[in-house]
């Protein structure tokens, strides 16, 4: 049965847990051919076992590595083809804490991870979408912090703000080619992350302070986040540029 993203060919970085595993999962059921990106070897060739043969591949890298993403772009390419869709999902938080007192090397950190990865996967990635003149999708994922920034996440919530910009920004210079840049917002989730969003131990009392302020009182789930990759990238969306999507 042919599904919504048939014949399409997708890298998701960060795709051996959490979100990022969500999307791998969605993609390859909607039909994606998947490269799967990680830092984390074992936790890829887990996420890559879990699919059936031939619908994934995984490539060990650094998404903050420029020459990384060039052996991602070529490994895609020589396996697949073509690329027609980006998720750049890989990202990193702090542990909250004051933000008067975040070291550098966090600072410097965040913003390779959050920022610099977007710089990375455009550069080296959008020239590829352009030369093949079938247009594409770029999907980010941003974080409702970059809406609404929070006490002790400060700078974090800084790094998710660039990555909001920069879709949008891209989303205008990059519409001639056909090619769509989108950013999703989620909120805090349940992934590895929590611990550190909470900045205190992992217990109810101290979940239901940041569940108060989510509508609909619970963490996103991956699949939450992954079926609206899903359809940022699908045809469905092929109007749909420049946003921000709360999720």
């Amino acid at each position: 049965m042919s599904g919504r993203l048939n014949g399409k060919v997708a890298i998701v970085t960060g795709g051996a847990l959490g979100f990022g595993e969500g999307i791998v999962i969605k993609f390859v059921q909607e039909g994606a051919l998947v490269v799967i990106v990680d830092l984390h070897k074992e936790n890829g060739e887990r996420v890559l076992a879990s699919q059936p043969r031939g619908t994934a591949i995984f490539v060990q890298g650094d998404v903050s590595s420029e020459q990384d993403w060039e052996k991602v772009r070529d490994t895609t390419l020589s396996r697949f083809g073509k690329i027609d869709i980006v998720v750049n999902n890989a990202g990193i938080v702090n542990s909250a804490i004051s933000s008067l007192e975040l070291t550098e090397k966090e600072f410097d950190r965040l913003c390779r991870v959050n920022i610099k990865s977007l710089y990375f996967s455009a550069r080296v990635i959008a020239p590829c979408i352009q030369k093949q003149s079938t247009g594409g999708a770029f999907i980010n994922i941003s974080s409702m912090s970059a809406l609404r920034p929070r006490p002790n996440l400060v700078w974090y919530a800084a790094t998710k703000g660039a990555a909001s910009a920069a879709t949008k920004g891209l989303a205008a210079e990059l519409a001639q080619d056909n090619i769509r840049c989108n950013a999703i917002c989620p909120v805090a989730g349940e992934t590895a992350m929590i611990p550190l969003v909470l900045g205190k131990p992992d217990t109810p009392e101290n979940r239901a302070k940041i569940l108060s302020g989510i509508p609909l009182g619970r963490f996103a789930t991956p699949a939450d986040i992954a079926n609206a990759a899903c359809f940022l990238a699908s045809d469905e969306a092929n109007f749909i540029t420049g946003v921000e999507l709360p999720i």
